[in-house]
């Protein structure tokens, strides 16, 4: 590690197979802690090159428990974290909102390392028991549409890295890579991620896969359609810049999507949403993001991809697969 930590001080990069090598190593525990923090922090003086991204990615998806649904088409929405906003938990509960619009979910997530509450978080202070069983997960997507794919069952090799990111509490290269290694492989994916030199990371790898993807990033930071001004979006189609007017919603301020101090303020904030009793503006932004994981998944027109997700919020749809999701 001596030597490799040399090569990227002298601002030298790590070619793919470098990169992928040096992960499996990490992941395997054979460098010490110290090595290891030293190397996360590299990557927060200087910008991950698209090499080193495969390479780590490579290594992830060698490394986890697969999860193949077979004869299921499926999409994730997940957002990378690390853009210090702290908003309520807006991928997750468009994750429902989806499941209830008859998307196909496999939703990965962890708990929280730079925010108050993580999607593994919320959901297992509802009582959700994690699991990496395939039977009951093919059960659970069977019968309500989605399951949870909590990351560190998945990705036994990373428990050497996990302590040392928790300890750092600040985002790492691993929440650029959490939506590009989700052990399902899915077909589809919704991906928020935190700045512009990222999505365009994010817009040239989904390029050579067979991927229907969308990316997107509020222009004032969020990693996520957070509607408090224009984002830009990256699909498999087009890119293109996106105001909250273009969508019939209105501009939100950054308090109206506000997550809380606590876990149980999140939670409160999510059950609120989920139930149909949240604020215009916690509806709009998770109908927003429901809306632009349905059309990417059913290659749908946006103006009926935002009437199926606000249907599935409203109606009660979404609610009904969270408690059956919650109470498996």
């Amino acid at each position: 590690m001596k030597e490799i930590l040399n090569h990227l001080f002298e601002y030298k990069t790590l070619s793919r197979a470098e990169s992928k090598e040096i992960l499996s190593n990490l992941a395997q525990g054979k460098y010490n802690p110290s090595q290891v923090a030293a190397f996360i922090t590299v990557y927060l003086m200087r910008n991950i090159t698209v090499s080193e991204l495969e390479g780590f990615r490579d290594a992830m998806l060698e490394l986890c428990v697969p999860v193949e649904f077979d004869g299921f088409d499926v999409i994730d929405l997940c957002g990378t974290g690390g853009d210090g906003k702290n908003t309520f938990n807006i991928s997750t509960l468009a994750s429902f909102i989806a499941a209830g619009a008859g998307v196909k979910v496999a939703k990965h997530g962890n708990y929280g390392v730079s925010s108050v509450s993580g999607s593994s978080n919320v959901l297992e202070h509802f009582g959700h028991k994690f699991t990496n069983d395939i039977d009951a997960l093919k059960k659970q997507m069977d019968e309500s549409n989605i399951c949870f794919l909590h990351a560190p069952l998945f990705h036994p090799a990373m428990k050497n890295v996990a302590p040392i990111r928790r300890e750092l509490g600040i985002k790492t290269f691993f929440n650029m890579l959490g939506p590009m290694v989700n052990p399902a492989k899915p077909q589809a994916q919704m991906v928020g991620v935190f700045s512009l030199e990222l999505q365009r990371l994010y817009g040239y790898l989904y390029q050579q896969t067979n991927k229907r993807y969308a990316i997107v990033h509020a222009l004032d930071g969020y990693d996520e359609i957070s509607l408090t001004g224009d984002f830009k979006m990256i699909t498999d189609q087009e890119e293109s810049i996106i105001s909250p007017d273009m969508l019939q919603m209105q501009t939100l301020k950054q308090t109206d999507i506000f997550g809380g101090d606590t876990l149980e303020e999140a939670a409160n904030i999510f059950k609120k949403v989920i139930s149909g009793e949240g604020t215009s503006a916690q509806n709009n932004v998770v109908i927003a993001n429901a809306a632009m994981a349905i059309k990417c998944y059913k290659q749908i027109e946006l103006e009926e991809a935002l009437a199926q997700a606000t249907t599935s919020l409203e109606s009660g749809e979404a609610l009904k697969v969270f408690k059956k999701l919650t109470d498996s």
